[in-house]
C-alpha cells in the first residue's frame, strides 16, 4: 500500500530556520512529503535543465503532479495546442517515473467536453492524466457529471476534486482566509475515484485543529481506497500554507494509524523548528 501526501509548493518562508539555497529546497521538502503539486508550470513551461535539477533532488519514488501551462488550458482552451503540449512533455521528460500525473486544471467557464476528449486521446498512452473542473454544472447536473465521467473513463483519466468545504463552512477569520475564499472554487465535495490513482486537493483553515477535524471524511475515504488496492495522493492546503507541510504528514499518520502496514514517510531533515501537534 502506498499513500502519497504533499503540498501546493516545496518551499515556504516558515518552513526553514534560515533560507535554503535553491538546490536544497526541493530535496528538503522531499524528506517531509512524498508528492508535490507542480503549480509553477501553469505560468510557464520550465527549462529542461531545471527539471533535471528537480529529478536530482528527489528519489525515484517521489511523485510530481504537474499542471499544464495556462496557454494550453485557459488561453487556447485545449484547442490547437499540439506544439505547446509537445514542448511541455519534452521539458518534463527528465522526471521519468516521478511524473505521477499531468494535471489539467480547467477554467471555471469551461464545459467543452469534446475538446477535453480530444486532448486526452492525443496524449501518449504512458502518461497518466488527472482533470480538475470548476464549472458548477459538473457538480450539480447529473447528466453533465455522467458525461464528464464517461470522457475521463474512456481515457483512463482521474477527476481531481478540490474540497473547500471546510474553508467555506464558517466565516473567514483572517486576511489569509478572506483571500483564499475569494480565489478558491466552492463546489460540493466529491469522493468517487475513477482510477487506481485518485488525487485529492483538500483546503483547510488557519486553525490546524479545524483543518484536521474537517478532513475526517477523507481519512475514511483514503482508508477505503487503500483497502481496494488504490494508491491515492492527497494534497493539503491551508490559507497561507505555513502549516501545510506538517499537516500533510499528520494526514498520513492518521491514515497509517488505521492501516499499520502502510509504507511510512521518510524521516524529515531537521530544518523546521515548528511543532503543531
Amino acid at each position: 500500500m502506498r499513500l502519497y501526501v504533499g503540498c501546493a509548493m516545496w518551499t515556504h518562508p516558515d518552513w526553514q530556520e534560515k533560507p535554503l539555497p535553491p538546490a536544497e529546497r526541493l530535496r528538503t521538502y522531499a524528506s517531509w512529503c512524498n508528492a508535490v503539486e507542480g503549480n509553477t508550470t501553469f505560468y510557464a513551461t520550465p527549462q529542461r535543465r531545471t527539471v533535471e535539477s528537480w529529478a536530482r533532488q528527489t528519489d525515484p519514488d517521489f511523485r510530481f503532479v504537474m499542471k499544464l501551462p495556462r496557454t494550453i488550458t485557459h488561453d487556447r482552451r485545449l484547442t490547437g495546442v499540439d506544439e505547446e503540449m509537445a514542448a511541455f512533455l519534452d521539458a518534463l521528460e527528465p522526471l521519468g517515473r516521478r511524473l505521477h500525473a499531468l494535471w489539467v486544471q480547467l477554467p471555471a467557464s469551461f464545459t467543452q467536453l469534446p475538446a477535453l476528449a480530444d486532448l486526452l486521446d492525443a496524449l501518449p498512452s504512458h502518461y497518466r492524466c488527472a482533470v480538475e473542473v470548476r464549472h458548477p454544472v459538473f457538480f450539480e447536473n447529473p447528466r453533465a457529471t455522467a458525461q464528464l465521467e464517461a470522457v475521463l473513463e474512456a481515457a483512463g483519466a482521474e477527476w481531481i476534486p478540490f474540497d473547500t468545504t471546510v474553508l467555506f463552512e464558517q466565516p473567514a477569520t483572517s486576511p489569509a482566509e478572506y483571500e483564499a475564499r475569494a480565489k478558491k472554487p466552492h463546489n460540493p465535495r466529491r469522493t468517487r475515484a475513477l482510477t487506481r490513482y485518485p488525487i485529492v486537493r483538500y483546503h483547510g483553515r488557519d486553525d490546524p485543529a479545524a483543518t484536521v477535524a474537517g478532513w475526517q471524511p477523507w481519512i475514511d475515504t483514503t482508508v477505503a481506497w487503500l483497502r481496494e488496492g488504490r494508491s491515492p495522493t492527497i494534497f493539503i492546503h491551508t490559507p497561507d500554507n505555513a502549516s501545510s507541510r506538517t499537516l500533510a504528514r499528520r494526514f498520513h499518520a492518521d491514515v497509517r494509524a488505521r492501516l499499520p502496514d502502510l509504507d511510512p514517510l521518510p524521516d524529515p531533515l531537521p530544518t523546521d523548528p515548528m511543532t503543531l501537534f
